[in-house]
């Protein structure tokens, strides 16, 4: 049985691997259905085509994303979830709805720090 609390734990591994901000997205781009490269590209402003290709790279060998060839001139490959995908998609979609209903209050707390935060550092000068 795995434990992700110690260091040598191939679930560590996994979990860095799904839980990156850019494996995130793409997982919950593609819940809808799959997309070709380029739609996850515009799909997910601000990602670099590197940094999706390596994240693809990652989520097919890991056995979330299916990548699919269809044979044409050029070929056309699309990217979709495999079983395992759908499986951790349903709790990174909760997890980013979860995020997107409370970042007005995260916000709200990270100005309240920065406003303790500096106004300690006036006191003590």
């Amino acid at each position: 049985m795995s434990d992700a609390f110690h260091k040598d734990c191939p679930a560590r591994m996994v979990l860095d691997h799904v839980t990156s901000r850019w494996a995130v997205l793409v997982l919950t781009a593609i819940r809808g259905g799959p997309l070709r490269f380029h739609e996850l590209r515009t799909k997910i402003e601000g990602i670099s085509e590197k940094m999706l290709s390596q994240t693809l790279r990652t989520l097919v060998r890991d056995g979330f994303v299916r990548r699919t060839v269809t044979p044409s001139t050029p070929p056309q490959v699309s990217y979709g979830l495999t079983a395992l995908g759908e499986g951790i998609t349903e709790p990174l979609q909760a997890l980013s709805d979860w995020i997107r209903d409370n970042a007005g209050d995260i916000l709200a707390a990270q100005a309240v720090y920065e406003q303790e935060s500096n106004g300690g550092e006036r006191a003590r000068t």
